[in-house]
Formats: C-alpha cells, structure tokens, sequence
C-alpha cells in the first residue's frame, strides 16, 4: 500500500531536500536509475516534489556528495558508474593460500580494483561487550585488538577492529604493530586453529565519530556494522571483529540453504 504524500509529509520530519535525496537514493540504490543513467531534470524533480529550484539543487548536492551522483551546475545529473558495490563475506572466510596476499586484496582485484589496507593500532585492550561475551571473556577481561582501515582504489571502504583470545595471540606475529603476512585467518590456520564457522550480526546504526572520520561520511547516513565471530575445531572462538562500512555505497550478499 503507498501512503498518501499528505501523510508522509505529516510524519516525516525532515527538511524537503533531505526527503527528496532520500527517494532518489533509493531509486539509484535499488536499479531504478542504473550507472550512467540521468536522473530527471530540475524541471521534473520540481513537479514531482512540488519543491523549488534551490531545494531540488540541494537535494541533488547531497547525492553528489555522497559519492551517488556525478555532475555540474548546467549539466545532466547522472548515477555514479561504480554506484553501490556488493560484498560477498563468504569469499573472506578461508585462509590466504601460502604466499598469497590477503583476501581482501585478491578479492579486490577478482572486481577489477585495487585493495588495500592500513593498519591503525595493535594494542591488549578491554573490548567492547559483545565481543567480551563472543570471546567468552571473564569479567574484565582483556583481548588483542587489531584495527585497520581497507581500502579500494585508495578510497577507504571498511573500518576493521579485529579481537583475539590473549592465549592465541601472545609469542606470534599477532603482537607486532605489522601487517601480516596472508592476514591474522592464515596465521591462525598455521597455529592449528583453522577457521571452522563464521556468524555474522548485521545492523544498521548512526556513525560513530571515529568510524565518519576514518570513512569520511558525508552527512548522518548510517553504516553497515557487522559483529563476525570465527569459531575454529569444537566451537572455540578464535576471532571476534567490529566492521564498518558506509550504508549508502555498500550492501552484503549471503547465501543459504533451508536447514
């Protein structure tokens, strides 16, 4: 059923613009206005949204600083080529095979890209309690954070803050502050702790300050987060890690089969 625009207008209390990039947002997220395609004219979007130039212009501005659209005052709007980009999680799972690099790297380049990574902290900290209780923590109980940031085509696409038991990551490469070789799955994997099952928590939440810093967000859009804990031989919790990802630019595609 489609709400009368009275009553939207009723319930939603954005400003006009805001309401305006939000339905076109969709339009380009969804397929409706595929990569390259125009968006409609000023004239169009006026008479749709019963709204003046400078709110249309303001509209179309937001899209544009979202990285959604590409244009210039004069000129057509259109859908950015590389609009929304779906992620797979199941291709990360397994290990990098021996003298491959990280997966995120290899998978990047299967798309035609460029992946990366920077490494932002090593460091035993108390971690958040979701994670204390995937890592089946005591009370106050410490872990290893590992936190980068990834990046495709220079562009940074994924806050990573990677959790590890103490008694898994002392005496090996997981303490140095240095990336590792294949990544932490590889290292563990030659450990004796081979990945088994991965559970991934899935939500959608208002950026923090540090995750719309080291994202660069335009505006208040919300990120994909994403609570991936890896379990190894008899359920042991090997790994528990924090992602981030911007809203508007990335979706994540899982398979299943009826259990």
């Amino acid at each position: 059923m489609t709400v009368p625009k009275a009553e939207q207008d009723a319930v939603d209390q954005r400003s006009l613009h805001e309401r305006i990039a939000a339905d076109l947002r969709e339009e380009i997220m969804s397929g409706d206005f595929p990569p390259g395609a125009k968006l409609p004219s000023t004239a169009q979007l006026k008479e749709r949204f019963t709204a003046s130039n400078a709110t249309v212009q303001k509209a179309l501005q937001l899209l544009k600083d979202e990285g959604l659209a590409v244009g210039r005052a004069g000129a057509a709007v259109t859908v950015r080529e590389h609009r929304q980009r779906t992620m797979r999680p199941a291709t990360y799972m397994a290990p990098a095979a021996p003298g491959e690099p990280y997966r995120w790297i290899s998978e990047a380049a299967n798309h035609q890209a460029r992946g990366s990574s920077r490494l932002l902290d090593v460091t035993e900290i108390r971690p958040p309690a979701d994670v204390a209780e995937a890592l089946r923590l005591p009370a106050d109980g410490t872990a290893l954070l590992r936190a980068q940031v990834l990046l495709m085509d220079d562009e940074p696409v994924e806050l990573v803050k990677s959790y590890y038991p103490l008694e898994l990551a002392r005496g090996t490469a997981m303490m140095d502050r240095r990336k590792i070789k294949g990544g932490t799955p590889a290292l563990l994997a030659e450990l004796g702790y081979p990945p088994r099952l991965s559970v991934d928590k899935v939500s959608a939440r208002v950026p923090t300050q540090e995750q719309y810093a080291m994202l660069d967000l335009p505006g208040n859009l919300p990120v994909l987060r994403t609570l991936r804990v890896v379990y190894s031989d008899d359920q042991r919790p090997i790994e528990a890690t924090v992602m981030a990802k911007a809203g508007h630019l990335y979706e994540l595609q899982y398979e299943f089969t009826p259990s």
